[in-house]
Protein backbone atom coordinates (compact mmCIF):
# COMPACT_ATOMS: atom_id res chain seq x y z
CA UNK A 1 0.00 0.00 0.00
CA UNK A 2 1.14 3.46 -0.57
CA UNK A 3 0.95 5.96 1.77
CA UNK A 4 0.75 8.72 -0.48
CA UNK A 5 0.77 11.18 -3.72
CA UNK A 6 3.61 11.40 -6.63
CA UNK A 7 4.96 14.76 -6.45
CA UNK A 8 2.75 15.82 -9.24
CA UNK A 9 -0.75 15.10 -7.69
CA UNK A 10 1.16 15.93 -4.07
CA UNK A 11 1.62 20.00 -5.31
CA UNK A 12 -2.00 19.53 -7.30
CA UNK A 13 -4.07 18.26 -4.25
CA UNK A 14 -7.47 20.17 -3.21
CA UNK A 15 -9.59 20.43 -0.39
CA UNK A 16 -12.05 17.79 -0.92
CA UNK A 17 -9.16 15.16 -1.52
CA UNK A 18 -7.57 15.80 1.42
CA UNK A 19 -10.34 15.29 3.47
CA UNK A 20 -10.75 11.50 1.34
CA UNK A 21 -7.18 10.85 2.57
CA UNK A 22 -8.17 12.25 6.17
CA UNK A 23 -10.75 10.01 6.36
CA UNK A 24 -9.26 7.01 4.56
CA UNK A 25 -6.22 7.12 7.76
CA UNK A 26 -8.53 7.89 10.64
CA UNK A 27 -8.74 4.52 11.34
CA UNK A 28 -4.62 4.00 11.40
CA UNK A 29 -3.76 7.48 13.79
CA UNK A 30 -0.08 6.96 15.53
CA UNK A 31 0.97 4.28 17.76
CA UNK A 32 0.53 5.20 21.77
CA UNK A 33 4.58 5.56 22.75
CA UNK A 34 5.61 3.10 25.38
CA UNK A 35 7.86 3.66 28.11
CA UNK A 36 11.47 1.53 28.02
CA UNK A 37 14.25 1.03 30.14
CA UNK A 38 17.65 3.05 28.47
CA UNK A 39 20.40 0.82 27.33
CA UNK A 40 22.03 -0.71 29.87
CA UNK A 41 25.30 -0.84 27.20
CA UNK A 42 25.90 2.11 25.39
CA UNK A 43 28.58 4.35 24.19
CA UNK A 44 30.80 6.36 25.97
CA UNK A 45 31.09 10.29 25.57
CA UNK A 46 34.33 11.54 24.47
CA UNK A 47 35.84 14.76 22.66
CA UNK A 48 33.10 16.70 20.63
CA UNK A 49 32.64 15.21 17.22
CA UNK A 50 30.04 13.88 14.51
CA UNK A 51 28.27 10.56 14.68
CA UNK A 52 26.19 8.50 12.08
CA UNK A 53 23.33 6.62 13.27
CA UNK A 54 20.81 4.62 10.50
CA UNK A 55 17.45 3.82 11.56
CA UNK A 56 14.54 2.49 9.41
CA UNK A 57 11.15 2.71 11.08
CA UNK A 58 8.05 2.97 8.23
CA UNK A 59 7.38 6.21 6.57
CA UNK A 60 10.26 8.45 6.85
CA UNK A 61 8.57 11.65 6.84
CA UNK A 62 7.86 11.00 11.26
CA UNK A 63 10.73 9.28 11.70
CA UNK A 64 13.13 12.24 10.28
CA UNK A 65 10.65 14.46 12.07
CA UNK A 66 10.99 13.11 15.50
CA UNK A 67 14.35 13.18 15.44
CA UNK A 68 14.92 16.96 14.19
CA UNK A 69 13.66 17.69 17.63
CA UNK A 70 16.39 15.76 19.39
CA UNK A 71 18.86 18.07 21.17
CA UNK A 72 22.33 16.81 20.21
CA UNK A 73 21.15 15.59 16.60
CA UNK A 74 22.95 17.63 14.01
CA UNK A 75 21.07 16.76 10.62
CA UNK A 76 18.59 14.50 9.63
CA UNK A 77 17.97 13.15 6.01
CA UNK A 78 15.68 10.98 4.78
CA UNK A 79 16.79 8.70 2.17
CA UNK A 80 17.19 4.78 1.25
CA UNK A 81 18.97 1.85 3.02
CA UNK A 82 19.22 -1.60 1.95
CA UNK A 83 19.81 -1.90 -2.14
CA UNK A 84 21.48 -0.68 -4.95
CA UNK A 85 22.16 2.44 -5.72
CA UNK A 86 20.05 2.04 -8.83
CA UNK A 87 16.96 1.55 -7.13
CA UNK A 88 17.10 4.43 -4.81
CA UNK A 89 14.15 6.35 -6.24
CA UNK A 90 10.47 6.73 -4.05
CA UNK A 91 8.99 5.58 -7.25
CA UNK A 92 10.80 2.26 -7.75
CA UNK A 93 11.39 1.77 -3.89
CA UNK A 94 7.84 1.92 -3.18
CA UNK A 95 7.60 -1.30 -5.36
CA UNK A 96 8.77 -3.25 -2.51
CA UNK A 97 10.86 -5.33 -4.35
CA UNK A 98 14.67 -3.60 -3.86
CA UNK A 99 15.44 -4.17 -0.78
CA UNK A 100 15.92 -1.01 0.21
CA UNK A 101 13.85 0.58 3.58
CA UNK A 102 12.51 4.02 3.72
CA UNK A 103 15.49 5.28 6.32
CA UNK A 104 16.50 8.32 8.26
CA UNK A 105 20.71 9.00 8.14
CA UNK A 106 21.23 10.59 11.66
CA UNK A 107 24.02 12.93 12.65
CA UNK A 108 24.57 13.52 15.96
CA UNK A 109 27.22 14.97 18.51
CA UNK A 110 28.11 12.34 21.30
CA UNK A 111 28.90 14.31 23.55
CA UNK A 112 25.20 15.68 24.21
CA UNK A 113 23.21 12.34 23.24
CA UNK A 114 24.52 8.59 22.51
CA UNK A 115 23.53 6.36 20.36
CA UNK A 116 21.80 4.04 22.68
CA UNK A 117 19.36 6.96 23.64
CA UNK A 118 18.68 7.27 19.66
CA UNK A 119 18.08 4.16 19.83
CA UNK A 120 15.52 4.53 22.76
CA UNK A 121 13.84 7.30 21.15
CA UNK A 122 13.81 4.73 18.52
CA UNK A 123 11.81 2.22 20.16
CA UNK A 124 9.44 3.80 22.27
CA UNK A 125 8.47 7.09 20.41
CA UNK A 126 9.47 7.08 16.75
CA UNK A 127 7.95 4.06 15.49
CA UNK A 128 6.47 0.57 16.53
CA UNK A 129 8.69 -2.55 16.77
CA UNK A 130 6.97 -4.78 16.97
CA UNK A 131 4.60 -4.54 13.76
CA UNK A 132 6.14 -6.48 10.90
CA UNK A 133 7.15 -4.91 7.30
CA UNK A 134 4.46 -2.18 8.33
CA UNK A 135 3.89 0.76 9.92
CA UNK A 136 -0.03 2.33 10.50
CA UNK A 137 -1.20 2.55 7.37
CA UNK A 138 1.94 0.92 5.31
CA UNK A 139 2.86 -1.97 4.35
CA UNK A 140 5.78 -3.88 2.57
CA UNK A 141 9.35 -4.32 3.23
CA UNK A 142 10.23 -0.67 2.20
CA UNK A 143 8.62 0.24 5.69
CA UNK A 144 10.20 -2.90 7.56
CA UNK A 145 11.60 -1.99 11.18
CA UNK A 146 15.81 -2.10 10.82
CA UNK A 147 18.96 -0.61 12.02
CA UNK A 148 22.06 -0.41 10.13
CA UNK A 149 24.92 0.52 12.51
CA UNK A 150 27.94 2.22 10.53
CA UNK A 151 30.47 0.03 12.71
CA UNK A 152 30.35 -3.14 15.14
CA UNK A 153 29.97 -0.95 18.32
CA UNK A 154 26.87 0.00 16.80
CA UNK A 155 26.05 -3.33 16.10
CA UNK A 156 26.67 -4.68 19.98
CA UNK A 157 24.85 -2.12 21.60
CA UNK A 158 21.71 -2.27 18.74
CA UNK A 159 21.64 -6.33 19.48
CA UNK A 160 22.07 -5.97 23.40
CA UNK A 161 19.29 -3.26 23.54
CA UNK A 162 17.10 -5.52 21.54
CA UNK A 163 17.52 -8.31 23.82
CA UNK A 164 16.99 -6.38 26.96
CA UNK A 165 13.99 -4.85 26.26
CA UNK A 166 12.58 -8.23 24.96
CA UNK A 167 13.67 -9.79 28.10
CA UNK A 168 11.73 -6.96 30.11
CA UNK A 169 8.61 -7.36 27.94
CA UNK A 170 7.31 -4.25 27.69
CA UNK A 171 5.93 -4.16 24.32
CA UNK A 172 2.36 -6.45 23.86
CA UNK A 173 4.58 -8.73 21.63
CA UNK A 174 8.36 -9.41 20.18
CA UNK A 175 10.52 -7.06 18.60
CA UNK A 176 10.43 -7.72 15.29
CA UNK A 177 13.17 -4.80 14.10
CA UNK A 178 16.48 -6.41 12.41
CA UNK A 179 19.62 -5.42 12.55
CA UNK A 180 21.40 -5.30 9.07
CA UNK A 181 24.34 -4.47 7.46
CA UNK A 182 24.82 -0.84 6.17
CA UNK A 183 25.17 -0.53 2.44
CA UNK A 184 25.36 2.83 2.35
CA UNK A 185 22.10 5.39 2.48
CA UNK A 186 21.06 7.53 -0.56
CA UNK A 187 19.29 10.25 0.85
CA UNK A 188 15.64 10.73 -0.98
CA UNK A 189 14.22 13.68 -3.09
CA UNK A 190 13.85 17.09 -2.27
CA UNK A 191 9.79 16.83 -1.34
CA UNK A 192 10.34 14.17 0.95
CA UNK A 193 13.02 16.03 3.19
CA UNK A 194 12.01 18.30 6.48
CA UNK A 195 8.38 17.16 4.98
CA UNK A 196 6.91 17.32 8.61
CA UNK A 197 7.94 20.27 10.05
CA UNK A 198 6.96 22.13 6.25
CA UNK A 199 3.25 20.69 6.06
CA UNK A 200 2.30 19.41 9.58
CA UNK A 201 -1.53 20.24 8.44
CA UNK A 202 -0.79 17.45 5.71
CA UNK A 203 -3.06 14.84 6.91
CA UNK A 204 -1.07 11.79 7.17
CA UNK A 205 1.24 13.98 9.33
CA UNK A 206 -1.33 15.56 11.18
CA UNK A 207 -2.90 11.79 12.06
CA UNK A 208 -0.11 9.61 11.94
CA UNK A 209 3.56 11.72 12.51
CA UNK A 210 2.75 14.90 14.92
CA UNK A 211 1.42 12.66 18.19
CA UNK A 212 4.99 11.16 17.83
CA UNK A 213 6.37 14.84 18.10
CA UNK A 214 4.04 15.21 21.29
CA UNK A 215 5.41 11.96 22.73
CA UNK A 216 8.84 13.23 22.28
CA UNK A 217 8.50 16.41 24.40
CA UNK A 218 6.02 14.37 26.44
CA UNK A 219 8.63 11.80 27.62
CA UNK A 220 12.06 13.14 26.68
CA UNK A 221 11.98 16.39 27.96
CA UNK A 222 15.53 16.78 28.31
CA UNK A 223 16.09 15.78 24.97
CA UNK A 224 13.41 18.08 23.47
CA UNK A 225 14.28 20.71 21.21
CA UNK A 226 11.15 22.81 20.29
CA UNK A 227 12.76 24.27 17.11
CA UNK A 228 13.49 21.71 15.13
CA UNK A 229 17.01 21.43 12.93
CA UNK A 230 16.57 21.15 9.33
CA UNK A 231 18.33 19.24 6.74
CA UNK A 232 19.62 22.21 4.24
CA UNK A 233 18.40 20.76 0.78
CA UNK A 234 19.95 21.02 -2.82
CA UNK A 235 18.53 20.38 -6.56
CA UNK A 236 17.53 17.05 -6.88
Amino acid sequence: MKKRFSVARLTGLVAVALSVVAAQHLAHSAEAATKIPPPAQDEKAGAAHSETAVFAGGCFWGVQGVFEHVRGVRQVASGYTGGAASTAQYETVSEGDTGHAESVQITYDPTQITYGRLLQIFFSVAHNPTELNRQGPDEGTQYRSAIFPVNAAQRDIAQSYIAQIDKAHVFGGPVVTRVENFKGFYPAENYHQNFLALHPDYPYIAINDLPKVTDLKKMFPDLYRNDPVLLATTAR
